[in-house]
């Protein structure tokens, strides 16, 4: 399944309609996405978790392809916190091979890449992460680091707490290199030194699920939009059901 499909993606007339309709408004630039709801809607059909992820992931890549279609200058995706390490072994490794074949993908279609000027980051404490997969993410940055039309971030290995207190280890460490004084101290400060330093303020955050929470995601960022919860499984989310909000970010 590719990152970006679109040779695959049919649009009906509603649905190109809506487009046509919504690029009248404005769009917000940045939209962040919790993409949750897998394991509970393979637990519904009574399938395989692996099975739950691998669609979750082709709805992603559904979304995505509707944010280029509006316009949509960022895209933040929530794809790996860092508490599902604490989940089955077999389940990290199943996601963790998730990640590998996807992102290999994602090196193959570079010249996609380049034509639509999509630029990947990935944030996240990395260091976490298997070798193999952390060479494949800094590839996919490296190979992509100059297009500049948009942006997909992919948080990795993340959550607000882990990227809040690297942020402080940062900065306590320029104190003992004698590279900041006390009054250096800022809000600013510690935004330059969070893992979204280069991200620009989320304008609306989606969750697929229906929960009402963050799950540590984003929340020393500010969020001057709005906060969408579906109330549908991400599997079974309905892409225009975003896409009709973003009409009043």
């Amino acid at each position: 399944m590719s990152w970006i499909r679109e040779e695959e993606l049919k649009l009906s007339w509603i649905e190109n309609l809506a487009i046509k309709v919504i690029k009248q408004g404005p769009i917000p630039r940045h939209v962040a996405f919790i993409m949750d709801g897998n394991r509970r809607w393979a637990s519904k059909l009574n399938i395989k978790r692996s099975e739950g992820h691998k669609v979750g992931f082709e709805k992603l890549s559904e979304a995505l392809q509707w944010c280029l279609e509006v316009g949509i200058q960022e895209v933040t995706v929530y794809a790996f916190s860092i508490e599902n390490f604490k989940r089955s072994q077999e389940e990290v490794d199943t996601l963790m091979s998730l990640a590998r074949e996807k992102f290999a993908k994602l090196l193959e279609e570079k010249e996609k890449l380049r034509e639509k000027g999509i630029k990947i980051r990935v944030i996240g404490n990395l260091d976490m992460l298997p070798k193999d997969v952390q060479k494949t993410l800094a590839e996919a940055m490296l190979l992509t680091k100059d297009n500049n039309r948009s942006i997909l971030n992919v948080a990795f290995a993340y959550t607000s707490r882990d990227e809040i207190t690297n942020s402080i280890k940062t900065i306590m460490q320029g104190y003992e290199d004698n590279e900041l004084l006390p009054e250096d101290l800022t809000d600013t400060l510690i935004d330059k030194c969070l893992y979204t330093s280069e991200c620009s303020d989320v304008d609306l955050l989606v969750r697929t699920s229906g929960e009402n929470r963050f799950s540590d995601f984003l929340l020393w960022q500010k969020l001057y939009g709005q906060i969408l919860h579906s109330g549908i499984c991400s599997q079974l989310f309905s892409i225009i059901k975003d896409v009709m909000c973003i009409k009043n970010p």
